[in-house]
């Protein structure tokens, strides 16, 4: 009998809160956790979950044991890092990342860094939510400073430019402006941060101070995508991240703003983040300097 398997399946059972959650997440059916959870019950002697067909509660000796053995499969995990953790990378990496940077910064680097280590296999999960790296398998997570929690560990790994720029057709119909102050008087395509709502300021660096400038938002959304699209036909000014705004300018879709002025746009920084610091193991090491070299 597989105890360690059945221990498995219940500690998910109980940090899912149900026996269709839990299955989802380790790809099985429904029938076959419940069926997993009678094996252990059966085995232990005691009845671990009151369930019935809407809802399920621990018993007293389901709570005594859950906290005993909650542990075990991170203890498995560490123990599996620090034995493999002097080995080649070798392995499935699973990285989170934002999706503009999964998309423009990290996909074009994925085949080279398989060329470069054949032993990884990636997956990459591309999200603006915010993510769980312990249930949802993530060994490393790429991240900017909005989405940075006290439950994780940064290292950062890049810092870059943020561009402030509109198409050419725009600033002929509505001016250039020339101090952030003039910004309040320009329509102003901003972007909202999907977790909590909150828009992203244009944060200036202005006397050696930062300062947020004053914006006339008249259009907002969710996906930089979109505003980049946006700003390229003709809608306002955006501030783009570098790795998008770029090729747009030096196609000439869109022109750089500020670029002569004292106000200096502050930075996107990077981070990469993992769990906890045993979690930086030999593939998850080679992933973040082939990033920082490669950016």
């Amino acid at each position: 009998m597989d105890v360690l398997g059945l221990i498995s399946n219940f500690i998910r059972v109980v940090e899912h809160g149900s026996i269709a959650a839990a299955a989802r997440g380790k790809g099985m059916s429904p029938a076959a956790v419940s069926q997993s959870l009678s094996r252990l019950e059966t085995h232990l002697g005691v009845r671990l979950i009151s369930r019935t067909t809407r809802s399920m509660t621990l018993t007293e000796s389901g709570k005594r044991y859950f906290e005993k053995v909650r542990h075990i499969p991170h203890d498995i995990d560490l123990a599996s890092q620090a034995a493999a953790l002097e080995t080649k990378p070798q392995g499935t990496l699973c990285i989170a990342t934002t999706a503009a940077f999964g998309r423009y910064v990290i996909a074009p680097l994925m085949p080279a860094f398989k060329a470069s280590f054949p032993d990884i296999d990636v997956e990459l999960i591309s999200t603006d939510r915010n993510v769980d790296h312990r249930l949802e398998g993530i060994d490393v997570s790429i991240r900017i400073e909005a989405q940075l929690n006290d439950q994780l560990i940064a290292r950062k790994i890049a810092s870059l430019p943020f561009i402030f720029c509109a198409a050419p057709a725009y600033l002929a119909r509505a001016g250039i402006p020339q101090t952030p102050e003039e910004l309040s008087r320009h329509a102003c395509l901003v972007f909202r941060y999907p977790t909590d709502g909150r828009f992203l300021p244009w944060t200036f660096k202005i006397n050696g101070q930062p300062i947020n400038a004053k914006l006339n938002p008249q259009f907002i959304s969710d996906d930089i995508d979109i505003i980049a699209k946006i700003a390229e036909n003709g809608g306002g000014i955006a501030r783009l991240a570098s790795f998008i705004a770029q090729p747009l300018i030096d196609s000439g879709r869109l022109m750089p703003l500020f670029c002569d002025s004292d106000a200096e746009s502050l930075p996107m920084n990077i981070y990469a983040c993992v769990n906890e610091r045993s979690a930086l193991n030999s593939k998850v090491r080679a992933f973040i300097e082939f990033l920082e070299a490669g950016m």
